[in-house]
């Protein structure tokens, strides 16, 4: 079960409360910052500004957000996601990756990968080294967007890499394997989606979390029809939000006590037990990477969310406009 679909970003304010219907869903293909139709529209936290005040050139470049929010921990996985209010243009993508530095407390490789015209994330070649210090600053003050737009703002944000925690999910052997700091810690038992709506391959840094989500098959196009088999209109607690389309790790009130011995299938999430939900909630923080194998379905879209693991680096490094460099030193 999952949620609507929704962007990845929302204004430069301050922590947006979550909210929105939601359903695990079927297939479909990814857009800008969300895809797929399992879906939910996030709430997220929404970057900090610091602003200094300028003349533009033109009508202003802005940043609609940052993340991760600054003052943050968050996983090996998270990458910095910039989300621009107006298309930057091919040509002017290198001069934005160059003022758009990234300062860390040991030598990071990393690079800026374009998803659209809008979007702009930084990710590590490998996972972040766990207790990595990052700072970004985001100098826009007199850049070109090559559309005519000249920004106008600095933003800085930092952040903290914490624990190196990650889940394996086994869709065909029914388990989450926990480990943290690559020590095994726990493994769960699992089900994830049916054959009619199988759940996405990949690896899916954790967007966020909520105690509780209202989920309905309506609201991503399953059946609206209250006599379906596949209809439902729920809200269910501990829910770990792994696509922007709506995939979740879960407990299901449809799927109670999960694992080999039963064959009920999601439409497109994982579900673990009460007990075993609660406990998983409690483990993870955005950014960690969950891997989910063994599913008949595709990676999910690495815009999908913050699936940017889900490209190569060589995948990676063609979207970028700058290439492959090094973070300078805090």
């Amino acid at each position: 079960m999952g949620r609507r679909k929704g962007g990845i970003g929302i204004a430069l304010v301050t922590v947006a409360a979550l909210a929105g219907v939601s359903a695990c869903g079927g297939g479909g293909s990814s857009d800008n910052g969300a895809s797929g139709d399992d879906g939910k529209a996030s709430g997220k936290p929404s970057a900090s500004a610091s602003p200094s005040p300028a003349k533009p050139k033109g009508p202003p470049m802005l940043l609609e957000t940052i993340m991760p929010q600054s003052d943050t921990t968050v996983g090996v996985a998270m990458p910095v996601s910039v989300v621009f209010t107006n298309p930057v243009a091919a040509k002017a993508r290198a001069s934005v990756e160059k003022h758009m530095k990234v300062s860390t407390s040991q030598p990071v490789q990393g690079a800026w990968h374009w998803f659209g015209d809008k979007r702009a994330d930084w990710r590590p070649k490998t996972y972040w080294p766990s207790g990595t210090q990052v700072k970004v600053v985001a100098d826009m003050k007199g850049v070109s967007n090559g559309n005519g737009r000249y920004g106008t703002h600095s933003y800085t944000h930092t952040f903290k890499v914490g624990d190196d925690v990650r889940a394996d999910v086994s869709v065909s052997g029914h388990t989450l394997k926990v480990t943290r700091n690559g020590k095994a810690v726990r493994t769960l038992s699992i089900n994830a989606g049916s054959a009619q709506y199988p759940t996405w391959n990949g690896t899916m840094a954790v967007i966020d979390k909520q105690k509780k989500v209202h989920m309905t098959s309506c609201s991503v196009g399953i059946s609206c029809d209250k006599g379906s088999p596949n209809y439902y209109d729920l809200t269910l607690p501990w829910d770990v939000h792994l696509t922007q389309s709506g995939t979740y790790v879960h407990y299901s009130t449809g799927d109670p006590n999960p694992g080999s011995g039963s064959a009920q299938g999601s439409h497109g999430c994982v579900h673990l037990s009460l007990s075993d939900a609660k406990w998983f909630y409690d483990q993870v923080k955005q950014g960690d990477p969950i891997t989910i194998t063994g599913s008949p379905r595709a990676k999910a879209p690495a815009d999908n969310g913050y699936a940017d693991f889900n490209l190569s680096w060589d995948q990676w490094l063609a979207g970028s406009g700058s290439g492959e460099g090094t973070s300078a030193t805090l």
